[in-house]
């Protein structure tokens, strides 16, 4: 019967072919029987369409995922693995066409496969409905996997699963229950969460312990999506943690924290939970080997974990939930074993607990000292937990943690990377006062042997570490040459002004340090930022490397010619950057004032004159300028730097803020030391020349308004050098000129003066020195103001060496001609009187500030004052 019905089929199918014209193909049996399998639609020359009889019975069974995941396996290359990806999602596609139901189950299992693989599976997910839908359990199952694994709330297509998950929540069958549950928990949106919340709920009460665990799980995504349903769920959370259950156990555990979590009135309220969670933690610490639970040697490490987590929430600021965890927290700490990882984890949670709730000094010691314990474990990932959390500790617990300091400080030889890091940055917390000494060795021994890596961050803790602790200053900067001489290309931008201004605030150590940098330039010129500190030292303090100064250790044999030679070979060496041959350049230029082989310097810096950087160029442009025009100002311009602080607490004026700008408040003169003030104050004049003796007053122009934090008035003008009277130039304003040097002799900017009945006033009387100030009137212009002033002495010396300076708000401008004389003779018998000129185009009222610089009886004194406002617009000024 069945041959027969085979060789009716064989006849049929090459009338057909005969029919068509495609006789020859179809001559063997072979390809006759080959057809049977195979679905084929042949085209007529009428242009109908005909299926055959046969080839309308079922497609062929598609092979098993089984097979599919052995035929993937054997793909040698990506590309014949995506070619039989390829044609089997061709094959699935085909049957989902069909409306397969016979298949579907085994196609969509082998598209969950390939969307596991990375392949695309988005045509499957209409599929994984209709197998929701099914009665069938097997099917079902399916179908919730795809749609965990392909469906997600972003997709409209989720929400057509609404009704069948709220359906097999009410199923009979608690594992259709269970599948519904996952499914809900895991993709649920806030819309399917709203509507099937109630079902949850129920679930949640029940008393079967499969379904309960699964339903608390699924109410902490509907928590998580929908927070103000929290509330729905507190009544059937009361009974949760009776339950023997370990498993319902755990999944209470977890909705408690859930809730705690997000509503600090449920924190408050599960606070009286605390004795039960403590005699559960209790019972499993203390229980004896359960087979069912035990993870070696451990009853049940997972809910231990849970609860000390939970436990940690709800004793954080709570003194009474503290001291009710503090006992069992203990024998959870002293009982637990730590040969196996179970143990250690369970350890570690009670260490994050112990250091987050208020607990006794005694717990936390015993807290630091596991952590300890962990450093010395072979396991890189407990060494890493463990200095990680002591880091977070440190600052709370600073002498338990230092107990360990070798431990940790043996950490930076790890060969783990991670470990390395936070070894380094828990070593630099551990720095303090009395260590400081010991830790330096061994970070300094770690930055000359670490990995590029971690050099930037080690230098930049030490030069912190060094500026905060450092028991002297040798020792300081023997630290951080010793870190530019390791680390240097290294360390952070601002290291070497940093380095710079600690040897110049540190007087007595100038000679050492010098000869130090010398010696370290002489070793090695790789370390750029070590060149540039060398070559600044070298040229403000060169004279005391040659003169063999130095008291701290034996002093080196040094020629000018020697220090010339290290100075001009950065110049011209392929390691130095542009910055690097900048500093060489200007410590040649200072060391002209320093040393006697001026001749020699002058030929080296004409040479850079048409150096093809700009920078370099521009730098010995000027300084031929100090050579040849103004060779009798280069001593004071290149004498040495005073002593630079970093916060600004002196001055004549406080800046008070007002309106947004700063209003300088008039305060009493200021006799200063005779010692050289900070350069960078902003309440002091900028003192551009940087000496106490120079008879000549510096004024640039201003470019910008002044800034928030204070108000630096500028000295604007020009400066001449000669006490004659110089040509006038026609008109303001005078744009700024682009070399340092280029306005050092500029005409006067007025003209055409007369007296404007302006009374005078006497600015400054103090000491024996007077400063008089006269007032004329510019014409034609009303907006100029002429002030003379007139220097006269009442004391018994001469005052040698006099320089006046002054500066105005930068909605003035301002021009100081020369002086008459840089000598105030003694007993009034002359006077030295000086012209200024103040451009007031808004018609404000004038506020000045002075700095006068002389030397008396052998003694180089400064002061600042400040005169009153002083009305200029109108017919008369007022104070």
């Amino acid at each position: 019967m069945l041959l027969s019905q085979t060789q009716a089929g064989h006849r049929e199918k090459q009338q057909c072919a005969q029919s068509t014209g495609l006789i020859s193909a179809l001559q063997r049996p072979a390809l006759l029987y080959n057809l049977c399998s195979v679905s084929v639609t042949f085209r007529l020359r009428d242009d109908s369409w005909y299926y055959p009889a046969s080839f309308r019975r079922r497609m062929p069974a598609p092979i098993r995922l089984r097979e599919l995941i052995r035929t993937i396996r054997t793909a040698r290359t990506q590309a014949e693995e995506r070619e039989m990806i390829q044609k089997e999602c061709a094959a699935i596609r085909s049957s989902f066409r069909e409306e397969d139901n016979t298949y579907r189950c085994r196609n969509v299992a082998k598209l969950l496969y390939m969307h596991m693989l990375g392949y695309p599976a988005h045509f499957g997910q209409l599929e994984c409905l209709k197998l929701i839908a099914s009665q069938k359990f097997t099917d079902k199952r399916i179908g919730y996997l795809g749609a965990m694994l392909l469906l997600d709330e972003r997709q409209d297509v989720h929400l057509l699963m609404t009704n069948c998950i709220k359906n097999d929540l009410n199923h009979s069958t608690q594992y259709v229950q269970g599948l519904a549950l996952c499914t809900l928990g895991c993709m649920g949106s806030s819309e399917m969460c709203r509507d099937l919340a109630g079902e949850v709920e129920k679930l949640l009460k029940t008393s079967n312990s499969y379904l309960r665990k699964k339903a608390a799980l699924c109410a902490v995504h509907v928590i998580r999506k929908v927070p103000e349903l929290m509330e729905m769920f507190l009544p059937a959370t009361k009974n949760l943690l009776s339950e023997k259950n370990h498993g319902v156990l755990h999944t209470s555990v977890v909705l408690l924290t859930e809730m705690c979590e997000r509503s600090p009135d449920m924190l408050a309220h599960f606070r009286k939970l605390v004795p039960q969670l403590v005699r559960i933690l209790k019972n499993l610490i203390m229980s004896g080997y359960s087979p069912e639970h035990d993870v070696s040697g451990i009853s049940d490490p997972f809910l231990q974990v849970r609860i000390l987590r939970l436990l940690r929430i709800l004793g954080k600021s709570d003194d009474d939930s503290s001291e009710a965890m503090n006992d069992i927290l203990a024998q959870v700490a002293t009982n637990t074993e730590t040969s196996k990882n179970v143990g250690n984890a369970i350890l570690y949670e009670t260490v994050l607990t112990i250091m987050d709730i208020k607990s006794e000094s005694g717990l936390r010691v015993l807290a630091i000292n596991i952590l300890g314990r962990f450093l010395l474990n072979n396991d890189k990932n407990i060494r890493y937990v463990a200095l990680t959390s002591l880091l977070k500790t440190v600052q709370t617990d600073h002498n338990a943690v230092q107990r360990h300091r070798s431990t940790i400080v043996d950490c930076l030889k790890d060969l783990d990377v991670s470990i390395k890091r936070r070894a380094m940055e828990l070593s630099f917390a551990l720095v303090n006062g009395n260590n400081i000494r010991g830790m330096m060795k061994e970070l300094l021994y770690f930055l000359d042997s670490c990995d590029p890596e971690f050099k930037a961050d080690c230098a930049s803790g030490v030069f912190l570490a060094a500026e905060k602790y450092a028991p002297s200053k040798r020792w300081h900067i023997d630290t951080i040459m010793r870190v530019l001489t390791t680390a240097g290309s290294y360390v952070r931008d601002d290291s070497v002004p940093n380095l710079i201004q600690l040897i110049t605030n540190s007087v007595e150590m100038h000679a050492y340090t010098v000869q130090r940098l010398y010696k370290a330039l002489l070793d090695d010129i790789s370390q750029q930022p070590l060149v540039q500190v060398a070559s600044w030292c070298t040229g403000e303090y060169g004279d005391l490397l040659v003169s063999g100064q130095c008291e701290e250790e034996e002093p080196i044999q040094v020629t000018e010619d020697e220090v010339l030679d290290v100075l001009e070979g950065l110049l011209v060496s392929n390691l130095s950057t542009p910055v690097t041959r900048g500093y060489a350049l200007t410590a040649i230029m200072k060391l002209s004032t320093r040393f006697n082989s001026v001749n020699r310097i002058k030929k080296v810096v004409s040479i850079y004159g048409s150096s093809i950087d700009v920078e370099l160029q521009q730098r010995a442009v000027e300084y031929n300028a100090l050579f040849k025009k103004y060779d009798h100002m280069r001593p004071a311009l290149l004498e040495r730097m005073p002593i630079m602080e970093k916060t600004s607490t002196n001055g004549p004026t406080e800046i008070v803020q007002t309106n947004g700008e700063s209003e300088p408040s008039v305060v009493e003169p200021k006799h200063l030391p005779p010692v050289s003030q900070p350069s960078n104050q902003a309440n002091d004049l900028l003192d551009l020349l940087g000496g106490n003796d120079v008879p000549v007053i510096q004024t640039t122009l201003p470019t910008k308004p002044a800034s928030a934090g204070g108000e630096l008035l500028d000295l604007l003008g020009d400066l001449s050098l000669s006490s004659n009277s110089v040509p006038p130039a026609p008109s303001l304003p005078v744009a700024q000129p682009p070399f340092l040097l280029d306005g050092l002799s500029s005409p006067p900017l007025f003209n055409d003066i007369a007296a404007a009945g302006i009374p005078s006033m006497t600015a400054y009387n103090k000491n024996g020195l007077k400063i008089d100030f006269t007032f004329e009137r510019a014409n034609p212009n009303p907006n100029i103001a002429v002030i003379t002033i007139h220097a006269s002495n009442t004391t018994e010396a001469e005052m040698t060496d006099f320089v006046f300076q002054a500066a105005v708000p930068k909605t003035f401008q301002l021009q100081l001609l020369s002086p008459s004389s840089n000598v105030v003779p003694a007993l009034n018998q002359g006077t030295v009187t000086q012209v200024i000129r103040v451009l007031n185009p808004q018609k404000q009222h004038l506020r000045m500030r002075i700095k006068l610089t002389y030397t008396h009886k052998g003694s180089p004194v400064q002061d600042l004052a400040e005169t009153a406002a002083l009305k200029l617009h109108g017919n008369q000024q007022s104070i």
